[in-house]
This record gives structure tokens, sequence and C-alpha cells, in this order.
């Protein structure tokens, strides 16, 4: 059984015991995330498409770790002028873990 779920903005193909990667979500590992929008849910030849989000159907996720991204460097200049500029920035991610699926 799997899932398209929009958690945070985003989009996702998830599946029971998959992990994946989202933006910073509020949670300390261990507990639950409840903030999961179903927009499709199929298992085998049935599949449910919601008109946005599926009724009645639930993912359970729970939050296994908060962390920084890679780095992400940004450079800037103008030619002829010596301006230079380099900055970075990390972004905060969390990682989730669906424990159930459940139409």
């Amino acid at each position: 059984m799997f899932a398209i779920v929009r958690v945070a903005g985003k989009q996702y193909r998830v599946q029971d015991g998959a992990q994946f990667v989202v933006n910073h979500v509020e949670g300390e590992p261990g507990d639950a995330f409840e903030k999961v929008e179903v927009l499709m849910i199929g298992d085998g030849e049935n599949i449910t498409i919601g008109a946005p989000i599926v009724e009645g159907a639930k993912v359970a996720t729970t939050v296994v770790r908060q962390f920084k991204g890679k780095k992400i460097r940004v450079f800037k200049y103008k030619a002829k002028k010596n301006y230079r500029r380099r900055i970075g920035a990390r972004a905060h991610q969390t990682v989730l873990r669906v424990t159930s699926i459940s139409a």
C-alpha cells in the first residue's frame, strides 16, 4: 500500500515503514506528527484520488530526528567593480517515519 501525502507544502510518495525527509516541522524525536494530508492512496489495482484530499484516509507518522541539511553556497559579484560576496545557508530538516497507512 502506498500514499501520496502533502507535508509542509510539498508532496511525497510514501509506503508503510518508509522514512522521508521534509522541511522543518515541529516535534521532538519519537513524537507523533499528524499534520499530513492524504492526496491519493493506492493498494495494487485499487487507487483512490482525493479532491483535494481523501476523506477518512490517514497516514500516521513519527518524528525520527531533526537536523540541518547540506550547505548551499551563494556567490554574488559584479564584473569590473571589485564587488564580491560569499554567503551560505543550511536548511533545517526533519526525518519522518510512516508507521501506518489506513484508508
